[in-house]
């Protein structure tokens, strides 16, 4: 019966009158006797209200509260929606092939020789440019800076075509000195790489390799001269080490120059800008006058008050200062640490780039291979699932991402061009120059000898257009920045345009161009160059290409082109995730986000997609967070989110379980991937979720809200034999927290439920089974964890257990306070509704 039934209510009012009256007539609570049913009503009363009993002690004692309509049936139409398009795209795909969709892309490098390199005849091949940005002095040791630069020196590529810049950000005296003791070996490593085909060209990798490198070699002094070359090597890293002692302690007054001047960049925050050609290519520079590519040392002005854009800042004065001496017409770009492992990098690439059939080709971009990585791959460095699987598929729509290195770019597409050859955000009328200019048939243009001529012609064409144009002139300073000569090498792939200025004017002009305010209202960093905005600002790169209309090619040779050191640890590792994961933050809330930008332009939808997909993928950590700890709640609480498992619902779980392993399945049968490199993979998925990605969600918010700007990340990539012990260290970080307290949380679960079981009998256990499953899931996805726990080597530091155990008990206390499996519903209105409810 309903305690807040009216009938009852009535019953009570009256039996407390009728028990007054009693009270009143004795004077006293002796001898009290139960009112008859005539001192509460008469009998004619009684059989009135009977049925009204009778039905009242029939009521049911508990029943359904509906769902309101405007709740389920959105949900019920949106559920049926998202079938039905699940349909049609199945459907779609199968009568709609994308027969343009290579796995992998092959390459002849022999035919492209044949056409634009023939022996005798002055090479046709593309000029080009690479980049390398420098880390923070000391974190990385300058023999790796040196292997970088000797493999680029190095490469099988015409040596009057390659340009190398090197971007010092820290204005640091040990790395000019290093390039300068640099060259000096190269003049002997180079001509010793091209003679005997030396593959890695880099000399740390090549003779650290344990192989018989006199196996296949034919030549008779071979063995010889590479005894010689490993001895010279040693002595060149005995200099550059005692160039690290001899700059690590800089005096008190600061460095000084040959001449006695001090040096500019002493004050690392505040000093002029520095360009030094370190190495011409004008002239032989090999012991057996074998020509050497270019190098030269940039320093970009840095003053107070002038936020610098990090490495985006970098390697945009990088191409401003490059398009003034050499103009080349493809841009590489790489880390310090990222060295060349295959000689034939730039021809596989050009393979792709000078291919007539390929004008839309803004970047080509190769795979990111690692070494010094542990033989298990323990924490994922190699992130074949990443580099083998998805960037594969992304060539069947509109190409990779931008990976932020290990990359060739199209100058003229890097620089806002559409692939008409026709920068939107200018003025048509500039175009008429460069339309005059000649051009193949893949759409790069060419000077000859009989064109020498124009260099003069073009800078008067500039001058006079100033003048007859001064709208048209002011828009094109708009986008390039006021620099005449900047302005004229838009309109040439190479530097004929300033053939007749002296070399002063030019240094003077690329002095100019690194000037912390010559980027100050200018389409920099907005519209042409690396893009800025975020931590990750190479995903807005490539984004703002791929949204002109661009497309990008994915490269995969099966020697791999590039290689770099991993980094040291778990820690590091899981810093470096969340750098990347902030960035994806940043972009999520910007005007660049790809959900609402680049409508209207050459984006695809499935391209936008992929792109959305790369800046979103921090917010599904909440999820996986929830999925890690409730198994082990329930457990704990012996509440249960998992109904009794049927058999028909048996049947569809085996069968979600099989189609996912299915689709896995697939995946490395066509990629190539083993099973252990995707276990790999899927660990570190989960403790990068749990810990980076879900402090980037936070860490990004507040930077956007508070507007922050980014800084750079920088870590320690070493790959000494020394240094192998520390891999498997734990480093302090508070990233570690989270992933510790959920193992921490599973395993109190799981001894729990064994205690249960044991007390119990087996019984208990039929429940706990689908819990039980879920736990043992997530403690064998952190592995590495319960590894630190219980081997001695891989110890865990002892604050992040303590924080680990504060952190479960204030959660444990939290949800017993509130427990969110007790239902709090008060039931319907009584006045509403009346005795029918």
């Amino acid at each position: 019966m309903s305690f807040n039934s009216i009938i009852l209510k009535e019953r009570l009012s009256q039996w407390m009158l009728a028990r007054e009256r009693l009270l009143q007539r004795t004077g006293s609570q002796e001898e009290i006797q139960i009112p008859d049913a005539s001192d509460i009503c008469s009998v004619e009363e009684i059989k009135l209200q009977q049925p009204e009993v009778d039905n009242e002690s029939r009521r049911f004692l508990s029943r359904k509260v509906s769902m309101p309509p405007s709740k389920i049936y959105p949900y019920r139409v949106s559920m049926i929606f998202r079938l039905v398009i699940l349909v049609f795209f199945l459907q779609y795909r199968v009568t709609h092939p994308v027969h343009n969709a290579y796995g992998l892309w092959q390459t002849f490098p022999e035919h492209l020789c044949m056409r634009y390199n023939e022996p005798g005849k002055p090479s046709g091949l593309a000029s080009v440019d690479v980049f390398v940005s420098t880390a923070e002095p000391l974190t990385e040791s300058p023999i790796v800076i040196s292997n970088t630069i000797l493999s680029i020196l190095s490469v099988d590529y015409p040596a009057e075509k390659v340009s190398c810049y090197i971007s010092d950000e820290w204005a640091d005296r040990l790395t000019l000195e290093t390039l300068s003791v640099t060259c000096d070996f190269a003049r002997k490593w180079v001509p010793f790489c091209k003679k005997f085909q030396i593959e890695p060209p880099s000399p740390e990798s090549y003779f650290s390799q344990k192989v018989d490198h006199l196996k296949y070699n034919t030549y008779p002094t071979f063995s010889k001269q590479r005894r010689s070359m490993k001895r010279q090597y040693e002595d060149f890293k005995v200099q550059i080490n005692g160039l690290i002692t001899k700059f690590q302690d800089a005096p008190s007054e600061g460095w000084t120059m040959k001449d006695g001047s001090p040096w500019p960049g002493n004050d690392t925050t505040n000093h002029l800008g520095m360009i030094q050609i370190i190495m011409d290519h004008n002239r032989p520079h090999g012991s057996d006058s074998t020509a050497l590519p270019q190098l030269v040392y940039v320093s970009r002005e840095k003053r107070p008050g002038y936020y610098h854009n990090n490495k985006a800042g970098a390697m945009n004065a990088l191409v401003r200062v490059s398009a003034l001496l050499t103009n080349g017409t493809y841009i590489l770009n790489l880390d310090s640490d990222h060295y060349i492992n295959n000689s034939r990098t730039f021809l596989e690439a050009m393979c792709f780039l000078m291919d007539p059939s390929n004008q839309k080709i803004c970047f080509v971009q190769f795979p990111q291979r690692f070494e010094g990585v542990d033989a298990n791959d323990r924490y994922g460095n190699h992130n074949t699932i990443f580099y083998d699987i998805n960037l594969k598929g992304f060539d069947g729509i509109q190409g990779p991402f931008y990976l932020g290195t290990g990359c060739f770019f199209y100058r003229k597409a890097l620089c806002g061009y559409d692939p008409s050859f026709e920068p939107k955000i200018l003025n048509t009328r500039w175009l008429d120059l460069r339309k005059k200019s000649p051009r193949d048939n893949h759409g790069h243009y060419f000077s000859d000898a009989s064109d020498e001529s124009r260099s003069s012609l073009l800078i008067q064409d500039i001058s006079n257009l100033e003048r007859e144009f001064p709208s048209s002139f002011q828009s094109m300073e708009i986008c390039f920045g006021q620099s005449p000569l900047l302005i004229a090498s838009n309109f040439v792939d190479d530097d004929i345009f300033s053939s007749d200025a002296t070399v002063e004017e030019i240094l003077r002009a690329a002095i100019h161009v690194i000037s912390c305010d010559y980027e100050e209202k200018t389409a920099w960093g907005r519209e042409v160059g690396w893009i800025y905005g975020s931590q990750t600002g190479d995903i807005l790169t490539g984004l703002k290409m791929h949204a002109r209309g661009w497309r990008s090619v994915y490269c995969m040779p099966v020697c791999a082109v590039f290689r770099r050191s991993a980094p040291m640890n778990l820690s590091d590792h899981l810093n470096q995730v969340l750098f990347w994961a902030t960035g994806s933050i940043e972009i999520l809330f910007s005007r660049h986000c790809p959900i609402w930008y680049g409508y209207g332009g050459g984006l695809k939808l499935l391209e936008r997609v992929a792109y959305i997909n790369a800046v979103i993928y921090p917010i599904f950590s909440v999820p996986l967070l929830i999925y890690c700890a409730l198994p082990a709640i329930c457990l704990l609480s012996w509440k249960f989110i998992i109904t009794p498992i049927t058999v028909e619902a048996c049947v569809w779980v085996m069968l979600i379980v099989l189609s996912i392993f299915a689709n896995g399945f697939l995946e490395l049968r066509w990629s190539g991937v083993s099973l252990q490199e995707w276990w790999r993979n899927k660990q570190f998925w989960v403790i990068a979720g749990v810990s980076s990605h879900f402090l980037a969600i936070f860490q990004g918010l507040f930077k956007v809200m508070l507007r922050l700007k980014t800084k750079s990340s920088t870590s320690t990539r070493t790959c000494d034999e020394d240094s192998a012990i520390e891999f498997y260290k734990f480093k302090w970080t508070s990233l570690l927290i989270l992933p510790t307290t959920l193992i921490l949380i599973n395993l109190w679960a799981v001894v729990a439920m064994i205690f249960s079981v044991v007390v119990n009998g087996y019984g208990s256990f039929s429940p706990l089974f689908a819990q039980l499953i879920f736990s043992s899931s997530v403690i064998v996805h952190l592995q590495p964890f319960l590894k630190g726990f219980l081997v001695r080597k891989h110890n865990i530091p002892a604050v992040i257990i303590l924080w680990s155990l504060l952190l479960a008990t204030m959660f444990s206390l939290l949800w017993v306070r509130f427990d969110p499996f007790i239902t709090r519903f008060k039931g319907p209105d009584i006045e509403a509704c009346g005795h029918e409810c």
